[in-house]
């Protein structure tokens, strides 16, 4: 049976590149956007500083536990419609969001916003892949998607400053309604729809399979985030592990025997698709950390305030940008293994000035230049893993490998700030509590928890260069490689 796929346009227009990169800079912004404007909800609302931590994690767990399953519902009754619900479901939960009258409504509020940006992410990403063709037009496309993603991130952190410290932080979230209500509707008139073949929509949809993968995955990114706060050994972080375990382990038994597996095993079996979706796992948990103690750093270190700070990652998002540019173009003349290896290796740099930049020192001297190469190994390696992470794949299969990517990056960031967290934090109470109160022994034990977490995100970067040296193709058969896998899953045939 041949399938029924829509047809791209030969020549896509700006027009669609813009306006799904404008859902993937929603989508990476509200990630980072409350972090600056804490203090004001906090104070506003009256929560305590333990539930403040929620409003930044309820939004990242949703998201990431629903991406795998928001990308096979794409696939399975069309990526556009999916688009568009996701764009309401984010509108109103912002409404939400910025009419909370207290903690628990504005933290339920956020889990809705992750579960309309998780139908977002997905669906986006396939449409682009389905929209441009495999080969120069998609690594551009691409290479403009990914430096988008890493500027939205930088942006939030600045935008989330200017907005609490001037209308209010009921502005964060209020516009995002005109945003999401209007990408909505202009979603019909600017991309064309894609899904599944015909007879993938006819099969029956993997029901357990989704409900267990999205249970396990929920669990686990909350669990992760949890245990730096009550711990790693306590009954309640192992039980939880333990049921992670469980649910995933079942998660696999039953993708196994399904008629319409949510995720085909087959996939995991493609060694570019593997290998991307293992690095993105230690690249963004390195991502996750460095954004997170850079703020950090720059504040208790050196005494920023909260939007200089936010200003100082200037350099950082235009460096995003140029290094999603650069490997976009290398993508073309070299092999995936060799621009990851590159980039990879420039963010380990980065990390590795941070790890050495001293209390007091400047920002000219001392954190430009790491900022710099930390930008331009982020944009790399972003557009590279999003490149090799569909290769091999055809169109029906693309809302599943967008799901399985974003998955893996929002698991990583979860699982990387977990542990370097847990590095860096160890026995800093006590060198506070030593420290008696004098302020440059408080800033001496800072400096030296920030640089314990430079120096253990630049072993997880590490990690991921070495992986891929070893296991990444070496030669440059990744275009030629996935196209030879679509014809191929056109005409029936396995794809190996």
């Amino acid at each position: 049976m041949t399938s029924a796929r829509p047809s791209a346009p030969p020549n896509p227009s700006g027009a669609v590149l813009a306006f799904l990169c404008l859902g993937q800079f929603m989508v990476f912004l509200d990630v980072s956007i409350v972090n600056l404007a804490l203090p004001s909800i906090r104070e506003a609302l009256g929560m305590s500083e333990v539930s403040q931590e929620y409003i930044v994690t309820a939004y990242a767990t949703v998201l990431g536990g629903f991406l795998l399953l928001a990308g096979r519902l794409g696939d399975t009754f069309g990526r556009r419609p999916l688009l568009q619900a996701g764009f309401v479901v984010f509108a109103l939960a912002s409404l939400a969001a910025g009419l909370a009258v207290d903690g628990p409504m504005l933290i339920a509020a956020r889990a809705v916003q992750g579960l309309g940006s998780a139908l977002i992410a997905p669906s986006a990403l396939a449409l682009l892949t389905s929209s441009f063709p495999e080969g120069p037009q998609r690594n551009k496309a691409l290479g403009v998607w990914g430096s988008l993603a890493g500027i939205a991130s930088i942006a939030g952190v600045i935008l989330g400053g200017l907005l609490a410290d001037g209308p209010g932080w009921e502005w964060i979230f209020y516009l995002n309604v005109p945003l999401g209500l209007g990408a909505a509707l202009a979603a019909p008139r600017i991309v064309p729809d894609s899904r599944g073949a015909e007879r993938e929509r006819r099969r029956p949809f993997d029901t357990f399979g989704a409900l267990t993968l999205t249970c396990g995955l929920l669990l686990l990114i909350f669990t992760l985030g949890e245990a730096t706060r009550i711990g790693w050994a306590t009954g309640r972080t192992l039980g939880s592990l333990a049921g992670v375990a469980v649910l995933l382990t079942s998660f696999v038994v039953i993708e196994s025997r399904a008629a319409a597996p949510i995720m085909p095993l087959g996939f995991v079996r493609r060694k570019t698709i593997r290998i991307a979706n293992i690095s993105a796992v230690l690249v963004f948990g390195t991502f996750s950390a460095l954004f997170f103690f850079a703020s950090i750093f720059m504040q208790q270190v050196y005494g920023y305030s909260p939007l200089k700070a936010g200003f100082a990652y200037l350099p950082l998002a235009v460096a995003v940008a140029a290094g999603a540019a650069v490997a976009s173009a290398l993508l073309a003349k070299l092999a995936a293994r060799t621009v990851l290896m590159a980039g990879l290796a420039t963010t380990v740099t980065g990390l590795m000035l941070m790890w050495r930049a001293p209390a007091g020192g400047a920002y000219a001297a001392d954190l430009l230049a790491p900022f710099v190469l930390l930008g331009l190994g982020c944009g790399m390696v972003y557009v590279t893993l999003q490149i090799a992470a569909f290769t091999g794949l055809n169109e029906a299969e693309a809302g599943t490998g967008a799901g399985l990517i974003n998955t893996s990056q929002e698991a990583g960031g979860a699982l990387g700030l977990a542990i370097i967290t847990t590095v860096a934090y160890s026995g800093l109470s006590a060198d506070l509590a030593a420290a008696g109160g004098d302020p440059q022994l408080v800033v001496a034990a800072q400096e030296a928890a920030n640089h314990d977490a430079f120096l253990a995100a630049a072993a997880g970067g590490s990690a991921a260069l070495v992986i891929a040296a070893l296991l990444m193709p070496r030669d440059r058969r990744t275009a030629t490689a996935a196209q030879t896998a679509t014809d191929r899953s056109r005409a029936g045939e396995p794809v190996r």
